[in-house]
């Protein structure tokens, strides 16, 4: 194995009895001790050793050996997806992950899966908050959300259908992004809803997010914005979605807009999303049904095996009529083209938000209430969730979100605003 994937199989094994971030302990070390020297093998010449004219040995990729965390929901070639669930694992088997796929080509080791709750949905993982064993880490990318935070992983894979990547990185105090809709593939993903499931990462700084995005997103261009971060004007959603935040929520979200004016941002805040509640159930409806028809099959065979909560998804989307699927889906436009026209009339160039209602709640039967993170789902918007202060010694984000397929010109931003949040107090 490499020093750095030989430190964190350490790590694994000493935190993470507690934490269980990762589905039975993650890989064995003599798999991954084998993985790591085939790629050795491969890739023999470092690349700080300067190159000859004539060698032909090629260069080391950009994430040689690293070691990544997928979520129990993505197929792995070698190991079985469960999904959090009782199902038999040969009934869930399927073809490797393109996200997968693309992170070996870059030179990283599946060092195992993580956590899931069941189907990426609200059957909680038995997984645990790093800062805080008592609390949950969020859902449904626990085991991942929690890895990255414990330092077993420097990256992992997670989903997002609500709030499934920025509620739990903010839970865990790591950076959660959420690509805009269709630019990972999420093929090789077991679906929970196909018009609103999305692919995303965790890892502990931008730095490390942005290295992920370039080798993720489809036609990624590493285009940069123009101008300097104190001149991105940033949109505070303020009525009824805001007011979805909890008391502590809100004072925290308010200390990181304290701390961004300070260091140059300009704030604009505006009444958008009106019809939250309205967002929220043509998302929540939209959620069942496509859960319906992507688990009805398995759910037939296995009924008695699915949780409570799953099993009243599926049922709930039986009985949804086409024409609130419909709805649903057109819906996404519709928001979607709301925020932009909202934004290009106030010259706002991404949004800011909490990234959860507030700190991660006490036990781990509740993974969190995803509704700050459902619009911009909903929306397919870029977002990512940024560390932005504690309440209480437990971490608390807040989430930007910039206009569809923005995502590079976001990740730009996004290192200026989590070092100008970091400490909000």
């Amino acid at each position: 194995m490499t020093a750095y994937a030989r430190t964190l199989r350490d790590r694994i094994d000493e935190r993470d009895p507690d934490i269980r971030a990762w589905v039975d302990g993650g890989k064995p070390r003599s798999w991954l001790t084998a993985e790591a020297d085939a790629l050795r093998e491969r890739y023999p010449r470092s690349n700080a050793e300067p190159a000859t004219a004539a060698d032909s040995v090629p260069e080391r990729p950009p994430l040689f050996g690293v070691p990544v965390g997928v979520k129990d929901i993505f197929h792995v070639d070698g190991l079985a997806t469960r999904a959090g669930s009782e199902l038999p694992p040969g009934a869930l088997a399927g073809t490797e992950a393109t996200a997968v796929r693309r992170l070996r080509a870059a030179g990283a080791i599946v060092a195992g899966k993580t956590h899931t709750t069941e189907f990426a949905y609200f059957a909680p993982a038995p997984t645990r908050n790093p800062h805080d064993l008592a609390h949950t880490p969020g859902g449904s990318s626990s085991g991942s959300a929690a890895a990255v935070a414990s330092g077993t992983a420097p990256l992992a894979l997670g989903t997002q259908t609500v709030g499934s990547v920025i509620r739990p990185a903010a839970f865990c105090g790591v950076v959660g992004f959420k690509p805009t809709r269709g630019r990972i593939p999420t093929d090789g993903v077991i679906p929970l809803s196909e018009s609103v499931d999305h692919v995303g990462t965790f890892t502990r700084d931008v730095a490390g997010t942005t290295l992920a995005a370039s080798i993720l997103l489809d036609g990624w261009n590493g285009e940069r914005p123009t101008g300097s971060a104190d001149h991105v004007t940033l949109g505070v959603p303020n009525g009824s979605y805001l007011d979805q935040a909890s008391d502590v929520g809100r004072e925290a979200f308010e200390r990181a807009l304290d701390a961004l004016a300070d260091a140059g941002y300009d704030l604009v805040r505006v009444e958008a999303i009106p019809e939250i509640d309205e967002v929220n159930d043509r998302h929540n409806t939209l959620v069942a049904a496509e859960a319906a028809l992507a688990h009805g099959e398995w759910y037939d065979r296995y009924p008695d095996r699915y949780a409570e909560a799953t099993s009243e998804l599926i049922q709930d989307g039986r009985d949804t009529p086409v024409s609130a699927l419909v709805r649903g889906r057109r819906g996404r436009d519709a928001l979607c083209d709301s925020l932009a026209s909202t934004a290009a009339d106030r010259d706002i160039d991404a949004w800011i938000a909490p990234a959860a209602p507030g700190p991660a709640p006490e036990g781990i039967g509740d993974t969190g209430d995803p509704v700050l993170n459902l619009p911009w789902t909903h929306a397919g918007l870029p977002t990512v969730g940024v560390p932005a202060g504690d309440v209480d010694g437990l971490p608390v984000g807040v989430q930007v979100a910039a206009g569809f397929d923005e995502d590079e010109r976001l990740l730009a931003w996004a290192d200026g605003i989590a070092e100008a949040v970091e400490n909000a107090a």
